[in-house]
């Protein structure tokens, strides 16, 4: 993969902008917020897809399959992480010596002079900006935002705004949430993830408490893991500047949850400031209730109504590829959602369970990057076999990564205890038709994975449908 130059001055105006992978969550919504500001915009992506239609009809020229032609009278080149070096239009963009951006400098540039609320953490990224963006609509606010999944109930996953708000999603998979002006910021955990880049979980850690201390105004994080606390107690030892709300379920915390109820959709309590507020979520799963406590804190901590902020943020109806519903055939429901580790998973098919009923929960599971795989194949085999009733485990998705000799999704499926919960299916056409012999009426299938596991959707639907439709 490549490694954009993070300390790259920016020229004043990009001209035309072409995006290379432009179909992607996080790369369609910063697309979209340079139509929306006028700019020309072209774009390249492997496939089609709603996404690459939606930029179209708003204007950008999208190509389908990846060629130097494609960049056409460009001016600056946005990229991914995930992009390789031999990517003919990186290469004709370097040749040429154009600005090469990393799509958070890209959004960072444009930005610039807004008032920022980056929501960063190894989990819970998407669902907490998503809530946070609903909430300031709710209370008549008018906020821009960038967020890695579509929010449902606006049906899209940016918007430019009037106001000086402007919340984005922070990725800190590669180091490039810091380069963000942040005024607000908001630390959902601080789960050991992306080691691959950071190398230690001390490197890992470091680097949130640098996003931290970058916020200007208030940090909101989370009082319940345990990494959150060490960056709390660093924040603390460094004498940062900004204000510190801390969420969670501690007794400590400055914005408490409480009384949970996970029967279906989520119900909780909030204490603020010596006043209980009680909700109820649109969406199960105790990870949920927590969440929204955190962008209730972005809220207060902006300064706007408690019990109103509570009422909006209940009005958030989900994201895509967060346990969304894509069919149910003869009985059997079908899931896709975006958990990639080992805790991530456990929260979904947690929130899972409380709304199965008397059915059974089919986990079909895509391990996303060989290192991810390989550093962390006994704990999602210990999650999927304590959440789930039965797993199927697909190929790795390598994403950014060479694939490693030895490194497959039986790694995972070999680690379970009991053997007969679990089967190693790489093939997708034998894993969709392999659920179709073991599903039963009122089962839960949920495929995860941050990858492209969504697409076997239709295959299980259709594997489904012939056996029990």
């Amino acid at each position: 993969m490549i490694k954009p130059d993070l300390t790259l001055t920016i020229p004043e105006n990009l001209g035309v902008v072409h995006f290379v992978g432009i179909g992607g969550s996080g790369m369609s919504g910063i697309a979209r917020l340079f139509l929306n500001q006028g700019y020309t915009v072209t774009g390249s992506d492997a496939k089609d897809s709603p996404n690459v239609a939606a930029l179209r009809g708003l204007g950008a020229s999208v190509f389908i399959g990846h060629d130097a032609a494609n960049i056409g009278s460009a001016d600056t080149l946005v990229v991914t992480g995930a992009l390789w070096q031999d990517n003919p239009e990186y290469v004709l963009a370097t040749e040429r010596g154009l600005p090469v951006l990393h799509r958070a400098q890209a959004l960072a540039w444009l930005i610039r002079e807004r008032r920022l609320v980056a929501v960063a953490g190894a989990h819970g990224k998407t669902t907490s900006t998503g809530m946070i963006v609903t909430g300031l609509l709710g209370l008549g606010q008018d906020p821009s935002f960038v967020n890695g999944g579509v929010i449902e109930s606006l049906g899209v996953s940016s918007a430019s705004g009037a106001d000086d708000l402007f919340v984005v999603e922070a990725d800190e998979s590669d180091g490039s949430f810091l380069l963000y002006h942040t005024a607000v910021a908001l630390v959902t955990n601080v789960d050991p993830d992306h080691l691959d880049h950071y190398g230690s979980l001390e490197a890992f850690e470091a680097a949130f408490v640098e996003f931290s201390r970058n916020a200007s105004e208030l940090v909101v994080i989370s009082s319940d893991d345990v990494g959150a606390v060490r960056v709390t107690g660093a924040l603390a030892a460094a004498d940062a500047i900004a204000r510190v709300i801390t969420f969670g379920e501690h007794p400590d915390s400055t914005v408490r949850v409480h009384s949970i109820t996970t029967t279906g959709p989520v119900s909780f309590t909030v204490a603020w400031q010596g006043q209980d507020y009680r909700a109820t979520l649109r969406i199960p799963g105790k990870h949920n209730a927590i969440n929204a406590a955190g962008a209730f804190a972005v809220l207060v901590g902006l300064g706007l109504d408690p019990e109103a902020s509570l009422d909006a943020i209940a009005g958030f109806g989900g994201t895509q590829r967060r346990f969304e519903l894509h069919g149910t055939v003869g009985g059997v429901s079908v899931y896709d959602d975006y958990a990639h580790h080992p805790t991530e998973v456990a929260a979904a098919l947690a929130a899972a369970r409380t709304v199965v009923g008397a059915g059974r929960i089919i986990a079909v599971h895509q391990p996303h990057l060989y290192s991810r795989t390989r550093l962390f194949a006994q704990e999602f085999a210990e999650t999927l076999e304590t959440f789930a009733d039965q797993t199927i485990v697909l190929g790795v998705y390598g994403a950014r990564e060479d694939p490693e000799p030895g490194v497959t999704g039986a790694l995972v499926s070999e680690r379970f205890r009991d053997p007969s919960h679990v089967a190693y299916v790489p093939d997708w056409q034998d894993a969709a038709d392999y659920l179709a012999s073991i599903a039963r009426e009122g089962d839960f299938v949920v495929t995860l994975g941050c990858g492209d596991v969504n697409r076997i959707v239709p295959q299980l639907l259709a594997s489904l449908e012939k056996v029990r439709g």
